[in-house]
């Protein structure tokens, strides 16, 4: 039976309590809500495990309808979330847990023992919310030992469960050009939890799972409702608690020396440090080791096998009666291999799936004056090339924080006469790195004084006064003028702040989570009202559209020809986990960082090869370049090669938005290059081949093609020419005999 009990485990139990009549009616509780539970559990349709879901075919080339389904067991004692790629399994009785988590593709179990659904710290003490307990042996997990399992009755209790269809989280308006226009679309389960004991009457804590169509991915995040009469104060809350099997059997090691588990990947929505890349920002995923799994391998048991996902500091804030707490949203990715590339793929595809606005990418300069003959100069310059937005760059004169009415009317006006040739306008505004006084800055808890401790020395906090006012003020000055385009220099960077006076937050406790819910909730304002974003730090998961490459200012100071090369090694290496889309890169028109005359473009008549080539391939990468200058060109010869670039990338703009495999690495010794892959569109690949040297090459390069979707043969055209037919071999490559020019470039279409 569904609702079968083992009382006198139960029992016994409960005797270990000297309230002992409290559990025992706290178990007659437990039976009555799953007698209501029961109806509802039976009317989902029974799952029936499918063995040709396994290793049939590659969800990263064909897409096969997999769509995400709520099943339950055929014993009728399990929640069952499947999408044909991932299986996750929930047993609800005594209490709820997560018994099953396989990745399909491969067939791999990645659980190894039960524990609690989450934790929470309220006012200061532990409680879990759902589990199980009785298992032994942890090193592996077996259905014939689910039904001895009990329950604690100190923790949060099942007491429901509810199927929806999944809504976006930050409900994107699409305005410009994307690769992907579609929110994701799948399930999701919410179970619903509450406590017994007495202290915690009137809470509740839901656990919401969203599971994807056609991607191994479900995200995580819990709501906590105080529907008690009385304040709470959530001093920390683990959302995620998962005993994974470990990576490697090591004797000896520490848990921070040893391998974590490779099968899964974490990403939340709670990241910064301005890394440019998603690993390092990271500050949620945390892997321990499980003293209670004996039979490890590791002497002092020390092995990463426990995941834990939470916040590094709070959220430490007070939740008054009727108010509700999210909280971080913990996505999990499965991954079938230990190929750097194809996970990297894999990483791509989630950002496409759940931060669609990250394809967005407008073809855009950068301005360096804000004089109105000026900006409408290259507004006509970008109508007149094929460029789409304007940015109004740093030192240019502009300030989004002053919302007088004369600041807002002069550039409404420039706006408007953007918008009227179709062209988009925006601008940059620095809020970290910055000193405003000793009131609004970040406080250090050690000094309990404004003083150089934070990430870039100074900071404002984001939650003064200043800095909602900041935030007040951006909102006002792009709604008022019509901007497209924010560009955020130094976002919210972690920093915590002391200060009990500031209005945006409590204390130390809360200082991080309140100022990172307020840099989070304006960039989703941003996406959800047509505002593209490039802001340098990983915040692509609340609404933000780009960040840097990664690169190192002072390199554009270097000469051009050093400059050509390090981009290309900065497109190579920081296109690995990100879309081509993802990220933009820079170009100095004018001066930057010093350097003089061999380091810039202007006068861009005198410098058109270079200025080629470095359009070539950024645009070649996918990637948008910030132009730092005055103008896109300066005489018509240099207007006809900004149009001919920008005419070539928008031929083949999807297909050069796409993945990328990395063919060869930037070295300066010979050929190097990359190729762009999509199954999906009438290019499956693009490859962009370089040549540094000083005289022609000829070389028989490899084409990976297996991503392609191509089977049996390719159609490959070298730039406009002859189009050659080749067969694929067994692993989906082609080799390909290429002529590159001395300094030069070429590029060869797929079909």
């Amino acid at each position: 039976m569904f609702l079968f009990f083992d009382y006198a485990s139960l029992y016994i139990r409960a005797t270990k309590y000297k309230k002992m009549r409290r559990s025992l009616i706290l178990l007659c509780l437990i039976q009555s809500v799953f007698s209501q539970a029961q109806d509802k559990i039976l009317s989902l349709p029974i799952y029936v495990k499918n063995e040709k879901s396994f290793n049939q075919q590659d969800w990263l080339i064909q897409k096969t309808n997999r769509f995400a389904e709520v099943y339950q067991s055929a014993d009728h004692k399990d929640i069952i979330l499947d999408n044909g790629l991932l299986k996750r399994s929930f047993r609800l009785q005594p209490n709820l847990a997560c018994i099953d988590f396989t990745n399909l593709s491969n067939s791999e179990q990645l659980l190894r023992a039960v524990g609690p659904e989450a934790r929470l710290t309220i006012n200061g003490t532990n409680y879990a919310i759902g589990g199980l307990y009785g298992q032994k042996e942890k090193a592996y997990l077996l259905n014939k030992w689910m039904d001895g399992f009990t329950a604690n009755p100190s923790d949060f209790q099942f007491k429901s469960f509810t199927i929806s269809a999944i809504t976006p989280y930050v409900n994107w308006k699409s305005t410009k050009w994307a690769a992907n226009q579609q929110q994701a679309k799948g399930k999701m389960v919410t179970f619903n939890f509450e406590s017994e004991i007495h202290e915690l009457k009137g809470i509740e804590v839901q656990v919401h799972y969203e599971l994807y169509d056609d991607i191994p991915l479900i995200c995580k995040w819990l709501s906590v409702n105080n529907n008690s009469k009385k304040e709470i104060k959530l001093d920390h809350i683990v959302n995620e608690i998962l005993a994974v099997h470990e990576e490697e059997s090591a004797v000896v090691g520490k848990t921070a020396e040893m391998k974590s588990p490779h099968g899964i990947y974490i990403e939340s929505n709670y990241a910064f440090n301005n890394s440019m890349t998603a690993h390092l920002s990271d500050q949620t995923t945390h892997w321990k080791k499980d003293t209670t799994y004996t039979s490890q391998v590791n002497y002092d048991l020390n092995t990463p096998c426990i995941l834990e996902v939470y916040p590094p500091i709070g959220p430490g804030i007070m939740l008054a009666p009727g108010q509700t707490f999210k909280s971080i949203r913990t996505n999990e990715l499965l991954l079938d291999s230990y190929d750097r590339q194809r996970n990297g793929l894999a990483q791509c595809a989630m950002y496409r799936k759940i931060a669609p606005w990250a394809t967005e990418n407008p073809i855009f300069m950068h301005l360096t004056s804000i004089d109105s003959k000026v900006v409408k100069g290259a507004i006509d310059q970008c109508v007149n090339t094929g460029y789409e937005g304007v940015i109004l760059s740093f030192s240019s004169g502009l300030n989004m924080e002053d919302t007088s009415p004369k600041n807002i009317e002069y550039f409404k006006e420039l706006t408007d006469y953007a918008h009227r040739k179709g062209i988009l306008l925006g601008g940059y505004s620095l809020f970290s790195s910055r000193k405003i006084n000793d009131q609004e800055d970040v406080i250090d808890p050690k000094t309990g004084k404004a003083d150089v401790h934070a990430l870039f020395g100074h900071a404002p906090c984001l939650g003064s006064d200043w800095g909602l006012k900041y935030l007040s003020n951006l909102k006002k000055f792009i709604t008022a003028t019509g901007f497209d385009i924010f560009e955020n220099d130094g976002p919210y960077a972690g920093d915590v702040c002391a200060s009990a006076k500031h209005p945006g937050h409590k204390g130390l406790d809360d200082s991080q989570w309140a100022q990172m819910e307020l840099q989070k909730g304006f960039y989703r304002w941003c996406a959800e009202n047509g505002v593209f974003v490039n802001a340098p730090d990983w915040y692509f998961l609340d609404g933000t559209n780009k960040v840097a490459l990664g690169y190192r200012e002072v390199n554009f100071s270097l000469p051009r020809e050093q400059q050509i090369l390090l981009n290309r090694q900065n497109i190579y290496d920081g296109t690995w986990e990100k879309m081509p889309s993802m990220s933009w890169g820079f170009v100095p028109l004018t001066e930057y960082q010093g350097g003089g005359a061999a380091a810039t473009l202007e006068p861009l008549a005198e410098h058109l090869d270079a200025y080629e080539k470095l359009m070539v391939q950024y645009y070649g990468g996918g990637i948008q370049a910030c132009y730092r200058g005055p103008r896109l060109y300066d005489t018509e010869e240099t207007k006809k090669l900004v149009q001919k670039v920008i005419g070539w990338y928008k031929k083949y703009r999807m297909i050069l938005n796409s993945d990328i495999i990395h063919l060869r690495r930037p070295d300066g010794m010979d050929w190097d290059g990359i190729l762009h892959v999509n199954p999906e569109t009438k290019e499956k690949g693009l490859a962009m081949l370089y040549n540094p040297l000083d005289e022609a090459i000829s070389r028989q390069i490899k084409l990976p093609l297996y991503y392609t979707g191509l089977k049996k043969k390719a159609v490959i055209r070298e730039k406009e020419g002859e189009a050659k037919t080749y067969p694929l071999d067994g692993e989906g490559n082609v080799i390909y005999t290429v002529k590159i020019p001395a300094n030069g470039y070429t590029w060869l279409e797929i079909e």
